[in-house]
């Protein structure tokens, strides 16, 4: 078994990582300050040194050049946690002798992906920690990207970092697969659940926001709905003209596509919703409509790790105006989302325009990355993604999108935590462990 001597003098921050290495069949030795943290490094010769930055008795500096310093651990590697992000912080981490810098909060899968890289494991046939990370950690909840662009895939160099599929996001949580949209992004997890699965059943569901074309395009390539022994729930409301089913199979007609809707081997269950809360399995689902055109919702999934709202396709109105006491008046839109997305744990949401060109876009049914800020902080969201990337955006604007979002955070004095959707990213949430101070 690999050994991590983990180095940090808040036990509120230490314990809780320490428990989930564990579980991830890491042996744990744990120091609570840069000396003790050299003693028992140089007791223990671990494979790897995960070390707080600002601590009593050697800092995380210290720590590093103490350690390189001694012939004993010159195969040990070290890795230095922090919660701040400055270049110069960073240099001077490696000038000390670390072999990767972190900031914090850290992803846990980010976390296991550092390690490993440092230091592999043995090939024993044991599934990767992150691979089924809601199995492993009892109660967790995995989110994964696999599509997040909107309006049409955008392949090509300058879509490499963020991706170029159209929505498609799978959770997992309380031994349910749920997959929100089936956009382009569907066709490469279909294959990685048949690689996962081999000759096992696959039962999923499905939810589809609405039928747009971006947002149902790659379920005719998706590999599970080939197979008889896989069981798949499709769920969604009504279109404007037909109903989901006939929406589905329209786009598999000929001459549009060789292959029929029903002559697709899975067991493919397609329900239109009528109540906007219903359940998957013990997850709690809420739908709310959203203001784009047709019929359109997005949906929050209740999980024991905590909710994640999922918003893809939606224009926020302007902030509305006060109600005096004793007023009763409609709620607007923005009010309803409001409450809709308050204090979630991970908003997934339309942010396909900077504030300049949301200027000529208005009424077009897509957010405003501005709009999309300022309402998550005021219902008090905790994690941001922005989503529904333009097609014309490469990955420099969407970057720069990411970094003018913080700043409005950091001008608001929120701690609202902003990130740019990603292919391929997958986010961990636990009930009981985080390793942000």
């Amino acid at each position: 078994m690999r050994t991590v001597l983990l180095i940090d003098d808040d036990e509120l921050c230490r314990s809780p990582a320490a428990e989930m290495l564990r579980r991830a069949e890491w042996e744990v030795i744990e120091a609570a300050d840069g000396q003790s943290g050299i003693e028992l490094a140089l007791r223990h010769r671990p494979d790897v040194i995960l070390c707080d930055l600002m601590m009593p008795r050697l800092n995380g500096y210290q720590v590093c050049r103490t350690a390189r310093a001694h012939h004993e651990l010159r195969n040990t590697r070290i890795i230095i946690v922090t919660g701040r992000d400055f270049p110069a912080d960073r240099e001077s981490a490696h000038q000390a002798g670390a072999d990767d810098y972190l900031v914090k909060p850290i992803v846990f899968t980010a976390l296991i992906t550092a390690l490993d890289r440092l230091h592999p494991a043995r090939a024993n046939g044991s599934k990767h920690p992150s691979a089924d990370a809601s199995e492993r950690i009892p109660g967790a909840a995995t989110v994964k990207f696999w599509g997040v662009r909107g309006s049409i895939p955008s392949p090509g160099p300058g879509t490499v970092r963020f991706g170029g599929n159209t929505s498609c996001v799978e959770l997992r949580a309380e031994g349910q697969i749920i997959v929100l949209d089936a956009g382009s992004g569907l066709r490469a997890l279909g294959h990685s659940l048949a690689a996962e699965f081999s000759d096992a059943p696959i039962d999923l569901t499905i939810l589809v926001t609405h039928t747009h074309w971006d947002h149902i395009q790659g379920f005719p390539f998706f590999l599970p709905a080939y197979h008889s022994r896989n069981h798949l729930r499709i769920l969604g409301y009504e279109g404007a003209r037909d109903g989901l089913a006939a929406t589905l199979a329209g786009q598999m007609e000929s001459p549009y596509f060789p292959i029929a809707l029903k002559q697709m081997p899975g067991n493919i269950v397609i329900e239109e919703l009528k109540q906007m809360e219903f359940k998957i399995g013990p997850i709690e689902v809420e739908a709310c409509f959203s203001n784009h055109p047709g019929v359109c919702v997005g949906y929050r999934l209740k999980t024991s790790a905590g909710s994640v709202v999922y918003l893809p396709d939606n224009e926020c109105g302007p902030p509305s105006a006060r109600v005096d006491a004793g007023e009763t008046l409609p709620r607007t839109i923005e009010q309803r989302l409001e409450d809709f997305i308050r204090e979630a744990d991970v908003l997934i949401c339309d942010t396909q325009y900077t504030r300049e060109e949301y200027a000529t876009h208005r009424g077009w049914g897509h957010g405003c990355v501005d709009d999309v800020v300022r309402l998550a902080i005021t219902a008090g969201v905790k994690r941001l993604f922005l989503f529904h990337h333009d097609p014309a955006h490469d990955d420099d604007q969407i970057a720069a999108m990411v970094e003018r979002a913080r700043q409005q955070v950091e001008q608001a004095g929120a701690s609202l935590r902003v990130d740019a959707a990603c292919e391929g990213e997958e986010i961990v949430l636990t009930p009981q462990l985080e390793l942000a101070r």
